[in-house]
């Protein structure tokens, strides 16, 4: 087994009959509690409406029993638990949607069988009090697998086969989603630039006539295939070889090689069609983008205003030349736009880069150095804290950033991307980021566009306001920041 991708089939597997059957048994006792909880609610507290016929708990054991029965049923026609690495939103809509439909299974055979005394509305609390208690058993769960998967249990190994957009798609999933539970052991493609050349931390392994090999000697679980259809024949050998293999095998439909996010399924006349959507964010979307960040710009340009004054003055007396620092960087679509920022450095740094480029210590068309020789002792420390980007919230405000989106690129940088990386141009580049909150100045350039790209193609406001909090610990501990 190849060095440095440890085996993840002697650990915990999240995923097997005995962990769902322990989720179960977890399920069916909250659904108990909750019983009991809505009776001690009805009968006891009597809220919303006065309890006319008294009945004691054991009375209700039948349609306790039905109660348990019916919610467990809809829990498994509406794939409660098939449906695998779902957010909580998903898992919570799920088992809302099986719960709702609970309560007239139980009132129906209340009508038909039970006695008068039985109250409705004791379900209905029931119910509500049942939806609580599985929505924080959730969130224990994901926070539980989640600290599980950071230590190496239950995740497992995959090797993805095809780097094209499908492959690369799959990396930023699997980059920007750890909570899936996947380590990637690499790629391999037959493209001789593809099967060659890594692509941030996901190594290229060669081609795929080295599947058989890599599946032996990494321990793959998993191989998922994002080949083109024109390649159906070695597909499907792939798929024969991960069968004889032991080895689950995932096929990627590469329907017009297009990211999902922009095919758009309709009808036409009856017949379903294809389309495809040319903006990623809906109008509505970008209004609702827009009023979010300049409700936060504005906020925080007027807090940030005394600090940066302060910064800006402590700029002035070390070094001469002016506290505000403005540069070309790259905005949405390519178009240039100039960024404000405090000055970190002394005058004319930007002229002795190419002097310093030897020392360069990140990939790609990126210039950065640790403990570059240009930086002042104050702007070391407004790096370190960044405040020198607090004046980006002015560039918020024009319309030229947005509070959350891709790193600003300089214009030279973007003179040597490849064409997969105009991707992270598609929107307005932001002061934070997935980038900001995964290692900043720790990534490296591949890494970085493939969370800009995914940031972009399943953009949210929820998304948006995570990321802002994400923040906020990253800039108490400098992490990746120089």
């Amino acid at each position: 087994m190849s060095a440095g991708v440890p085996s993840s089939r002697p650990l915990l597997r999240l995923h097997t009959w005995r962990y769902r059957a322990l989720w179960l048994a977890i399920d069916v006792m909250l659904i108990n509690i909750s019983f009991v909880v809505g009776y001690l609610l009805r009968y006891q507290l009597q809220l919303f409406r006065d309890i006319q016929f008294d009945a004691p708990l054991m009375s209700y054991a039948g349609i306790q029993a039905l109660f348990t029965v019916s919610l467990l049923f809809f829990f498994w026609t509406d794939n409660v638990y098939s449906v695998r690495n779902a957010s909580w939103v998903e898992q919570m809509s799920l088992i809302a949607g099986a719960t709702l439909k609970m309560p007239f299974a139980v009132w129906t055979a209340i009508f038909i069988v039970g006695p008068t005394v039985y109250s409705r509305l004791m379900i209905v609390q029931a119910a509500a009090v049942l939806l609580v208690l599985l929505g924080v058993a959730r969130a224990i769960k994901r926070m539980v697998e989640a600290r599980l998967r950071a230590r190496g249990v239950g995740v497992s190994n995959l090797l993805i086969v095809g780097a094209g957009e499908l492959g690369r798609a799959a990396m930023r999933t699997i980059f920007a989603r750890p909570d899936l539970g996947y380590r990637c052991v690499g790629f391999v493609d037959d493209d001789p630039l593809r099967g060659q050349t890594d692509i941030g931390r996901f190594p290229a392994l060669g081609d795929t006539g080295a599947v058989a090999t890599l599946i032996r000697e990494h321990n793959v679980d998993e191989v998922l295939i994002t080949l083109p259809w024109s390649a159906q024949s070695k597909i499907h050998s792939i798929v024969n070889l991960c069968e004889r293999r032991g080895v689950t095998a995932r096929v990627v439909p590469s329907i017009l090689q297009m990211n999902y996010s922009r095919i758009d399924v309709n009808d036409f006349g009856g017949i379903p069609v294809l389309g495809i959507r040319g903006a990623t964010v809906s109008p509505v979307n970008r209004f609702l983008k827009r009023g979010f960040d300049l409700a936060v710009g504005a906020a925080a340009s007027l807090a940030s205003l005394p600090l940066v004054a302060v910064a800006a003055l402590a700029v002035r007396l070390e070094s001469p030349g002016p506290a505000l620092f403005t540069q070309l960087r790259a905005g949405a679509n390519g178009k240039p736009f100039k960024i404000y920022k405090l000055r970190s450095m002394r005058v004319g740094a930007e002229e002795e880069r190419k002097q310093l480029e030897a020392l360069n210590e990140v990939d790609g068309p990126m210039f950065k150095i640790r403990n570059d020789p240009r930086v002042t002792r104050v702007g070391r420390i407004i790096r370190k804290l960044s405040i020198d980007e607090f004046p980006q919230f002015w560039n918020v405000l024009r319309g030229d950033m947005s509070i959350v989106g891709p790193r600003p690129a300089l214009l030279t940088e973007v003179a040597e991307y490849d064409d997969w990386h105009r991707d992270r141009l598609r929107v307005k580049p932001g002061i934070t980021g997935l980038w900001q909150i995964s290692g900043r100045s720790e990534l490296k350039f591949e890494e970085m566009v493939l969370l800009d790209v995914y940031y972009i193609d399943n953009w949210s406001l929820l998304q948006d306001l995570t990321i802002m909090l994400r923040t906020v610990p990253y800039l108490l501990t400098n992490r990746g920041a120089y």
